[in-house]
């Protein structure tokens, strides 16, 4: 997937910026309305997601404050996409506090991962994940459009 591919999934409508929410349900839910809107996403893949924390716990957490939100494959997703929710305050999610909360919605098992290598490597680089901690859309979507 080359790099205007990832700018294409994760456009400034995809992208959200809040200064807190009551609880990690509320930020999966917030998180996943830009996709959901656009039909890229079921409303019973956001109840999937959800579903699996309970379930199986914090899971999702990758690293510090961020979350990479799923559920299975293809179930409830009609089309590969993702989404980003930036929060000022952390919430906390099954014991993890997290202020990133990416929401990725994949067709099958093998589309995304292209997608998810890039946006991975991106914030391995601490300021770029500094700079997506900070909220700031337009930066955010400068290093988005600008990695290699």
């Amino acid at each position: 997937m080359a790099q205007t591919d990832l700018g294409k999934l994760l456009t400034r409508e995809r992208i959200k910026h809040v200064t807190t929410l009551s609880s990690w349900q509320e930020a999966t839910e917030i998180a996943s309305q830009p996709l959901v809107t656009a039909g890229a996403i079921d409303e019973s893949y956001v109840e999937s997601m959800k579903q699996n924390v309970l379930i199986n716990g914090p899971y999702m957490v990758l690293t510090d404050y961020f979350a990479l939100m799923h559920a299975k494959a293809g179930a409830g997703v009609n089309e590969m996409s993702m989404s980003l929710l930036v929060t000022d305050e952390p919430i906390d999610l099954a014991g993890v506090p997290v202020k990133l909360f990416l929401v990725l919605g994949a067709i099958d098992h093998e589309a995304h991962i292209a997608a998810l290598a890039q946006i991975t490597s991106i914030l391995l680089n601490q300021d770029a994940f500094d700079t997506f901690l900070s909220g700031d859309i337009d930066a955010i979507l400068t290093i988005i459009n600008n990695t290699q």
